[in-house]
């Protein structure tokens, strides 16, 4: 019997990776044709947009949507397996010869924690860089236009006071964090807060001790436009505050997700958002295993009994309420009203009891 278990663990553990394999490549696609055809749109009155690489820029930015829609993807790859089973009966053999439902989706559930383990370690780095990689390409594309082409919402700010007076930094992109910007427009005061100059630039780069502009126009009150190739401007931040003000924990990777929280915190940067982004990772292998109970709870249930559109709206319903749910933490997380490790797990228990809860009542109840 335990060789006969083995056998169908591996025919079901083979069935679900396949499934979610096959909503993954769907989804992925999806993804990539509408983001394409977004990219052409933004994109269609520079000349020298090509299509490969706009192609490829849309492609670079597709794998962190992805990332974020992957315990979805699990559920419904897991719902796909285990409706096909149960329509060709195969179901029905496998507890005709003693296997019970606990037995039959402990190989999706290995495998799914797998799945997740690989995301993190692996898929999350690789795709922060493609984010990355697709923003430098982004600059490349639209130029030196100061605040056009695509921009990360309403564009980066960042004020900095030193010896020489104020300056207030707007860039329409960031890249690496924040240590190479474009687009840029700085407006600076003196010790007195009087204004001084506008500077519209290409692109500016932190170095020790000072911004590197390229492709500079200043503007003054009481003179003509001044055109430079090079300015630079003294500043006191390090790369590690610019990074730290200017990177979102998603565009983090999870290996240097604990030196971004010290850092921050020696800093006095709010480090909310950097915790909750490590434990959600963290807790993402669980997440999809539990997403696997939650699909079998609802997909096990007999073609012939009917109800099969209930047990599929039910499921689809299910994952919805634990995206909300997970919304409504992470938005508290990040007010640092919930702790992280609550923010990032509750989700995970909810899902994970729900889903036992409903198979131990079809199983044993």
């Amino acid at each position: 019997m335990s060789m006969v278990t083995n056998t169908l663990g591996r025919y079901f553990a083979g069935r679900f990776v396949i499934a979610a394999v096959g909503v993954f490549a769907g989804i992925f696609v999806l993804l990539v044709l509408v983001d394409y055809i977004e990219m052409v749109r933004k994109t269609s009155s520079l000349v020298g947009a090509s299509a490969i690489t706009v192609a490829e820029t849309s492609l670079f930015r597709v794998p962190q949507l992805l990332e974020k829609l992957m315990p979805f993807c699990v559920l419904i790859g897991a719902m796909t397996c285990y409706l096909a089973l149960s329509r060709r009966l195969e179901l029905v053999v496998a507890r005709a010869a003693g296997v019970s439902a606990w037995q039959f989706i402990s190989p999706a559930l290995a495998r799914a924690i797998v799945l997740g383990l690989f995301a993190t370690t692996a898929d999350n780095p690789v795709s922060a860089n493609l984010r990355e990689l697709s923003k430098r390409m982004e600059a490349e594309l639209f130029g030196s236009a100061p605040g056009g082409g695509i921009q990360d919402a309403s564009g980066f700010w960042l004020n900095q006071i030193n010896d020489e007076g104020q300056a207030i930094i707007n860039a329409a992109r960031s890249e690496q964090q924040g240590v190479r910007l474009t687009g840029l427009t700085v407006f600076r005061f003196d010790t007195a807060l009087q204004f001084k100059e506008r500077i519209e630039a290409r692109e500016a780069t932190l170095e020790e001790g000072r911004w590197v502009f390229t492709g500079v126009r200043r503007y003054t009150l009481d003179k003509a436009p001044v055109d430079q190739d090079t300015f630079y401007l003294t500043t006191t931040l390090t790369p590690a505050q610019v990074r730290n003000s200017f990177s979102t924990p998603e565009t983090v990777s999870f290996w240097q997700l604990p030196n971004y929280i010290r850092s921050s915190e020696s800093s006095g940067f709010a480090t909310a958002g950097y915790r909750l982004q490590y434990h959600k990772l963290i807790a993402q292998p669980f997440l999809l295993a539990a997403m696997v109970m939650l699909a079998a709870s609802v997909s096990l249930r007999f073609f012939r009994m009917g109800g099969v559109q209930k047990m599929v709206l039910s499921g689809v319903g299910a994952g919805f309420l634990l995206y909300v749910l997970s919304k409504v933490t992470e938005d508290l997380s990040k007010a640092e009203l919930m702790h992280p490790i609550a923010a990032a797990w509750l989700p995970v228990v909810v899902g994970s009891l729900t889903g036992f809860l409903a198979l131990l009542y079809q199983e044993d109840g």
